[in-house]
Formats: C-alpha cells, sequence, structure tokens
C-alpha cells in the first residue's frame, strides 16, 4: 500500500523537506509532521508493513536507513547515527530490530 494511500503528500513532503540535512532526523517529530501520530493503531501497522521491505514481520537496521525512502523516493537515507538513535528508540526488547508493537507504541508514545 502506498503511503499517499494513508497520509496527505503534502504531510509527507512537509516531513521530508524538514529532515532533508544529514544528522537532523527526529522520529518524534517526524511522526507528528507526517501525520502518522494521528493514524489510527490499524493504519500504522499498513505504514509499519510498507516500511518491512522484506515482510520479515521487523524492520531491521538494513530497512531503517531508508525509512524516508519508504514515505517518498525522492526521501534521503538515514545517517548511521540517525538509523542507530531510531532504532535504540524503538527496539523495547533487545532484539536489534523493530517488531510491529513497539513501531506502533513508539509513534503513539
Amino acid at each position: 500500500m502506498a503511503m499517499k494511500n494513508l497520509l496527505k503528500e503534502d504531510d509527507i513532503k512537509k516531513a521530508l523537506d524538514l529532515f532533508k540535512a544529514a544528522d537532523s532526523f527526529d522520529h518524534k517529530k517526524f511522526f507528528d509532521v507526517v501525520g502518522l501520530k494521528a493514524l489510527s493503531a490499524e493504519n500504522v501497522k499498513l505504514v509499519f508493513q510498507a516500511l518491512d521491505v522484506d515482510a520479515s514481520g521487523f524492520i531491521e537496521e538494513e530497512e531503517l536507513m531508508f525509512v524516508l525512502k519508504g514515505f517518498s523516493a525522492d526521501g534521503r537515507d538515514l545517517t548511521d547515527k540517525e538509523t542507530k538513535a531510531f532504532l535504540a528508540a524503538a527496539d523495547k526488547d533487545g532484539d536489534g530490530k523493530i517488531g510491529i508493537d513497539e513501531f506502533e507504541a513508539l509513534v503513539h508514545e
């Protein structure tokens, strides 16, 4: 499912523009600006599934690096520092990947 089916294109563009610079990514602010925080848990899970490129049921570090591209092909890659910070914020069970419940909890924290 395309992100623009769940989120407004203008909000996606605004969020990506806000974090164009390397090492500027803040997941809480991104989720708010892009409109994820306003989505139901069910729709947040649909976003998770779109970001889980290999359909493993988890967003691994390699997939996290490209998370902004999951919202738009114009998105940049996250830096290693941003990727590790994002993973650390979401990975509550310490398994090195983000499960669907961890993602939903992070979006709505």
